[in-house]
């Protein structure tokens, strides 16, 4: 336990911001599960509205500073090319 007075308010703005990177990273995670079970069961029109929600949700991960921008636009990339395969298979 800190002893000091900065300390102390430091474990207090890293808990806060702890709290919030864990609530953003979660809705970036859920929404590219989504995606890529949308992909598995060869569902393209599920796949690409989550597709959708996946870009948004990291995009704003971006600009919370949660994600890194290349991570960001690599996870971006990689479900693209995943949903565009499956639309272009039908």
């Amino acid at each position: 336990m800190p002893i000091k007075k900065s300390a102390k308010k430091y474990m207090r703005v890293t808990d806060k911001k702890t709290a919030r990177n864990k609530i953003v990273r979660g809705v970036f995670r859920s929404a590219i599960k989504k995606t890529r079970e949308a992909i598995t069961e060869k569902n393209i029109e599920k796949a690409q509205e989550w597709l959708k929600k996946s870009i948004k949700s990291l995009d704003k991960a971006v600009q919370k500073k949660t994600l890194v921008k290349n991570t960001a636009a690599r996870y971006k990339s990689r479900l693209n090319k995943a949903v565009k395969e499956l639309a272009g298979k039908k």
